[in-house]
């Protein structure tokens, strides 16, 4: 069992070695080897030591010649030379071989059986491969008797690595060949490496067979009309793709092909602090149930959570699977999209809760990507907002150049004629600290509307410093919500700011407008002459 378990991986052992095992087995033994505890409502809390977050850092691609022209080098996709990941590979391997005992799992990444590739996990602990198990589609019984790797995920969190010799920059070291087909992920526990590692692999191999990767959420409605939710981490992908009145298909990635979207994975990653039981019932009731896996969470002596609590992270996550969510596309897969919606936390407060876009400003803000993150956030933040750009709204995943990506989704746009939205999830009536955050009830109510059809019918004025198709009035949203504006009690501070914004928007704009046609460059937001 153990060779079998091992094949394709290169690594040996004469130890145990536990193969696809069961949640209740898997938590059995991380309990057992004391790897976290259980809260009071039967969840798995494990707390990830000084990762808390992804170490973007330390993330390198190999060099290898079959794929480096088509890489795009840079802060995201940081060369290591081949010999270094050879070399790197071969201690990772001894240093698993050598355990008293590992885990396997043995995955799919992709709903869509046309798309999917099998993946196959080689960890230390009990809670990472469930947590794995949880992330990603579950192969029945028949397929895993013969199951073979396309790619290998090496995990191995407590080695170290040795920048002096390895080719990285730390200890910590998440290095990935394209050629070998395997991902090394070295010096930290945060499960997230493992899940944007495989991300990171779909968004290079999809686009060569004509289908999207989206960092995006997507359900579908009754009728069966297709949403997808792009958005960057504090947006409200997770939050507002699970819908009580949609069903969700998946709440982080996808593929839109020519036969439609289908989820990358078979569960759910949500972030979880301050959840609200009234605001976020579905991934509440998710998070507090035997079979999820919690990081960082706290939670009292007698198991009690306290979500509000950021002792550890701002970043508290909750992973499960995604039949947890009881109105899901079991499937994963739906028809073609009929909406578009590109989801920002605009925590300077001047961009309206919804507006309409056109082809070329969809194309436009899907390679803006941007949000603003607000003190709290993340380490070193001062006390006010900071604006972010991330192209595609999934930089740090994007191997190819961005460019492939966008002209991918203008083109699938104007194939199948959806319809595009900016939604505003963060701040109104005036940036952090002086305004409020957008009433998730009034988000909600302006998706439902835009999902439906209906707000595409009303009248539209244009924002003068964005160029924002905004909807004069929507049934039960006050008017003053709708025009950011209007929300301000001082008109001249919203301009400031608004200038202020634009102006960033300018700046990043300047990263890619070389790659793009003059519709987009023509709906760019720029200072006014």
């Amino acid at each position: 069992m153990t060779a079998t378990a091992l094949a394709g991986t290169g690594v040996t052992s004469s130890n145990p070695v536990h193969a696809n095992l069961t949640a209740p087995l898997l938590v059995q033994h991380a309990l057992s080897r004391g790897e976290g505890r259980l809260s009071a409502d039967g969840a798995f809390i494990a707390i990830t030591g000084v990762h808390t977050g992804r170490s973007v850092q330390d993330k390198f691609v190999v060099d290898d010649a079959e794929v480096t022209n088509e890489i795009w080098w840079g802060k995201v996709n940081k060369k290591m030379e081949p010999a270094k990941f050879q070399g790197l590979a071969a201690k990772v391997r001894g240093w698993l071989g050598a355990r008293p005992i590992l885990f396997t799992q043995d995955l799919y990444a992709g709903a869509d059986p046309a798309h999917r590739i099998r993946v196959r996990l080689v960890t230390t602990n009990a809670w990472h491969a469930m947590f794995a198990r949880n992330m990603f589609i579950r192969p029945p019984a028949e397929d895993l008797a013969s199951f073979t790797p396309d790619f290998t995920i090496l995990h191995a969190p407590e080695y170290e690595a040795d920048p002096a010799v390895d080719g990285c920059r730390t200890s910590t070291c998440i290095a990935l060949s394209f050629a070998q087909k395997t991902i090394l992920i070295a010096g930290t526990s945060y499960a997230g490496e493992i899940k944007k590692s495989i991300f990171t692999v779909m968004n290079w191999l999809l686009p060569a067979k004509g289908v999207l990767p989206m960092h995006c959420s997507a359900n579908v409605g009754k009728t069966g009309d297709v949403a997808l939710f792009f958005g960057l981490s504090g947006t409200g992908k997770t939050t507002l793709s699970s819908d009580p009145e949609r069903s969700l298909i998946g709440d982080d990635e996808h593929g839109w092909s020519d036969a439609g979207v289908f989820n990358f994975e078979g569960g759910c990653y949500a972030k979880v602090i301050k959840l609200s039981r009234e605001a976020e019932p579905q991934i509440w009731d998710a998070s507090h149930r035997f079979g999820a896996v919690l990081e960082n969470v706290v939670a009292d002596e007698h198991g009690r959570l306290d979500l509000d609590d950021n002792r550890y992270t701002e970043n508290t996550r909750s992973c499960y699977p995604i039949e947890f969510i009881p109105n899901v596309t079991i499937t994963g897969k739906a028809g073609l999209p009929k909406n578009v919606v590109m989801l920002t936390a605009d925590a300077f407060g001047v961009l309206p809760p919804i507006s309409k876009l056109s082809p070329a400003q969809a194309m436009y803000h899907f390679l803006s990507g941007y949000t603003a993150r607000v003190a709290g956030t993340e380490k070193g933040m001062g006390k006010e907002p900071q604006a972010t750009f991330s192209t595609c709204f999934g930089a740090p995943f994007l191997p190819r150049h961005p460019e492939v990506y966008g002209k991918m989704l203008s083109e699938l746009i104007a194939k199948h004629g959806a319809d595009c939205w900016l939604v505003n999830t963060g701040w109104t009536g005036g940036a952090y600290g002086t305004g409020q955050r957008m009433s998730i009830q009034h988000t909600r109510a302006l998706l439902r509307a835009a999902l439906d059809g209906s707000l595409a019918k009303v009248e539209f004025v244009q924002d003068p410093f964005f160029g924002l198709m905004i909807p004069k009035s929507v049934p039960g949203i006050p008017a003053n919500v709708l025009n950011p504006r209007d929300s301000w009690a001082d008109k001249a501070a919203y301009d400031a700011t608004a200038k202020n914004l634009v102006s960033l928007f300018e700046q990043n704009f300047e990263s890619f407008a070389g790659a793009v046609d003059e519709s987009v460059k023509k709906v760019a937001i720029k200072t006014a002459a």
